[in-house]
């Protein structure tokens, strides 16, 4: 038997849908704190004058403002939801296997319909 370094192809190897709620529980947190400057500045901008509002409205209202509004609220929607999961988890609810997939599930399928509800009333 050799030592050499075992090749993993990540593309292969498929995860467990609770184990995709946690990493992009985690991703989905790293935005959130790096959109908090920008958040900052963008209301900041629009309550300095009408000329800032109107720039920020601009923003916020061409295609790509809007789908970045919609991936924020999806973003925060799937926080939101896999941390109320994950907290319920930490009080002994849903931890079975079973049950933590159907959870897993409903934070995604969550997230997408608040996603696709934001989409709706950006149209």
């Amino acid at each position: 038997m050799t030592n050499r370094p075992i090749f993993l192809n990540l593309t292969k190897i498929h995860f467990p849908v609770a184990a995709v709620v946690s990493i992009l529980h985690r991703f989905s947190g790293v935005l959130l704190s790096l959109f908090v400057p920008v958040s900052i500045y963008l209301f900041g901008l629009s309550v300095k004058d009408e000329q800032g509002f109107s720039t920020v409205t601009g923003l916020l209202t061409s295609i790509p403002g809007k789908l970045m509004v919609v991936f924020l609220v999806w973003n925060l929607a799937h926080h939101f939801f896999a941390g109320v999961r994950f907290l319920l988890m930490d009080v002994d609810i849903g931890v079975s296997k079973s049950a933590a997939a159907h959870s897993a599930w409903w934070v995604h399928i969550s997230a997408a319909g608040m996603a696709m509800l934001a989409l709706g009333l950006m149209l």
